[in-house]
């Protein structure tokens, strides 16, 4: 497992983690952990929202203010991404002793239970759940001191030759404030394309406000490790 971040642009590192999620459906490895950080920024959203109204003059608008839109595979909503942000995708085959039932929350625990568990050695308050105000907000946020962290989503394919289903899950997590400028863009995005939603910088916090030393890609990437084997022996 790598403890560091590799650094691409949003369009590379979204690349990178569709490569990622082929090479484990074509079994050239069981699982995959991998911690990137944007040289850009970006606003991303999932591809259904092309098709709103707006969407054009949207795009239009947010590349000059310096946040061109891009399209990603997984669901959700919109979400920034720029150099303050570190994405950890991890990938690995479904194991057969959990069956079909409940592999989408078992997904987002695995991501999720790690980052609680490393944010509450740091001596934070860390939980998973909504946060209102929130951008792309879910039941899957992982908060700290009761605000968003961290976002995440997921995409399943099937493994090739009839092999199990693998998953991608993903976190994006905000390591340096750049809160206010982050939703603004979405703000705007959602102005231009006529949706009623508004997001709240204060409902968000970077990880560098709360530990500004945090050893982040160093403490995960044990965590993620650990529980990598732990799959493999299921």
């Amino acid at each position: 497992m790598t403890e560091q971040a590799v650094a691409v642009t949003v369009e590379a590192g979204l690349q990178a983690e569709q490569d990622l999620l082929a090479a484990v459906c074509k079994g050239e490895k069981d699982a995959g952990l991998l911690f990137w950080r944007p040289t850009d920024r970006a606003l991303v959203m999932p591809r259904r929202m092309s098709r709103l109204d707006g969407f054009g003059v949207a795009c239009d608008e947010l590349a000059a203010s310096g946040w061109p839109v891009l399209l990603r595979e997984t669901g959700g909503e919109p979400v920034p991404q720029s150099s303050a942000t570190i994405n950890i995708a991890l990938v690995y085959v479904a194991p057969r002793s959990e069956g079909d039932h409940g592999r989408i929350e078992a997904a987002y625990e695995r991501l999720c239970l790690p980052l609680c568990e490393v944010l509450r050695e740091w001596g934070g308050l860390a939980s998973v759940g909504e946060v209102e105000g929130a951008f792309c907000d879910g039941r899957y946020n992982v908060n700290l001191n009761g605000r968003k962290l961290v976002g995440t989503a997921q995409r399943w394919r099937q493994g090739l030759g009839g092999k199990r289903p693998v998953v991608l899950v993903h976190g994006a997590l905000l390591l340096d404030n750049e809160r206010e400028s982050m939703v603004a863009a979405v703000n705007r995005f959602n102005e231009c394309c006529a949706l009623e939603q508004r997001c709240l910088a204060d409902s968000h916090i970077a990880l560098h406000e709360v530990v500004p030393q945090a050893p982040v890609l160093e403490r995960l990437g044990q965590a993620y490790a650990t529980l990598i084997e732990g799959i493999a022996r299921d």
